[in-house]
């Protein structure tokens, strides 16, 4: 039997959230209901959304940083209970076959991932044929791809981890981030902040290079060593050949070949935030220090958990806005504006 869920839809690009009730999928043998307590907004909500990446569903629930508590479990699972406190990420599901899954690289299946909302999907499995995400009281997710948020942090804080945590947190790891390591971090928004958190608990040594001094304050307490306003032409200068490794959490068109001139030898810039139009690079940047030019997307399940244990051992959530349903279309203003420190979270509860 099929589950109704209070949620919060757009009923077109340039419409304003309603209240609707879905239906949820009937619980599977290896499937989990979630009592939803949190949903973070992420940029990538609001793009799609407003259908400003194009292909987008209507009406669309968005949503994919969910943290709640488990309502219910399938008589084949294992890896959760009744009670357990639980997170979902931007993948509900994946091939399990191909090599990257069977890597635990989950988002990048060969055959597509299914992401959380607007994927498409069997009509049998959920009603209307795609999937709705997290800005809902309730959802149902396979086991494999339902995560445990450890005591150690709070679940309103937690939602924003499963995406911008794992995002940051997952090329640190790959580039080896750590003692000896500077790190720079452009932009310290929603992504960036809980990366300068992430990135000092490594134990590497931190920089921020945002537009402006304004955040500061914020970025030595989060655990940055150094702070850069890049709109001053100084810094670029002052910077040069210094970082081994360089996170751009930034939508915004970026003069990337400055950006590149920072890197040191063998130093790899990566690109996290994803905006609209192409980015140039001469090749004699990238030639002159062997200095590489890279991208990520968020993390697999497995490194998604490794994230939430390695934040629970050092203390680290999220800076969040609590806010009520009622708040999401001027949520989404502010985080288009710049005008959140630093991420929404939006408590389900009053849904």
């Amino acid at each position: 039997m099929s589950t109704a869920a209070a949620a919060y839809a757009l009923p077109a690009p340039d419409g304003a959230f309603e209240k609707v009730t879905i239906e949820r999928r009937e619980l599977g043998p290896h499937d989990v209901l979630i009592d939803v307590k949190y949903a973070g907004i992420c940029h990538s909500d609001i793009h799609t959304a407003r259908d400003e990446w194009g292909g987008t569903r209507y009406p669309c629930v968005p949503g994919h940083e969910i943290a709640g508590l488990v309502a219910a479990v399938g008589s084949a699972v294992t890896r959760h209970k009744v009670g357990d406190r639980v997170g979902v990420g931007c993948m509900v599901d994946s091939c399990g076959k191909c090599a990257p899954c069977l890597a635990d690289e989950e988002q990048y299946c060969q055959a597509g991932a299914t992401m959380t909302y607007n994927s498409t999907v069997d009509p049998a499995v959920q009603p209307g044929g795609y999937t709705m995400g997290g800005y809902s009281t309730q959802v149902v997710v396979t086991e494999n791809f339902v995560v445990s948020i450890p005591e150690g942090i709070g679940l309103d804080v937690a939602a924003p981890l499963l995406c911008a945590g794992v995002t940051l947190f997952s090329p640190l790891r790959h580039w080896q981030a750590g003692p000896g390591k500077r790190v720079a971090i452009i932009g310290m928004g929603g992504l960036g902040h809980v990366g300068v958190k992430i990135a000092a608990a490594m134990g590497a040594e931190v920089t921020v290079l945002s537009h402006s001094l304004s955040k500061q304050e914020d970025g030595k307490r989060f655990g940055a060593n150094h702070y850069y306003a890049t709109g001053d032409r100084q810094t670029f200068r002052e910077l040069r050949g210094r970082f081994d490794l360089i996170l751009n959490t930034v939508s915004a068109d970026l003069p990337l070949d400055d950006y590149m001139k920072l890197l040191n030898l063998d130093g790899t810039l990566v690109i996290l935030g994803l905006p609209e139009n192409p980015m140039t690079v001469k090749p004699f940047t990238l030639a002159g220090y062997r200095r590489s030019l890279a991208g990520s997307m968020i993390g697999g399940i497995a490194q998604t958990q490794e994230m939430l244990d390695f934040c629970a051992q050092h203390g680290i959530g999220a800076e969040i806005e609590l806010i009520s349903a009622d708040e999401i279309d001027s949520a989404y203003d502010r985080v288009v504006a710049s005008d959140v420190r630093y991420r929404f979270v939006i408590d389900t509860a009053t849904m």
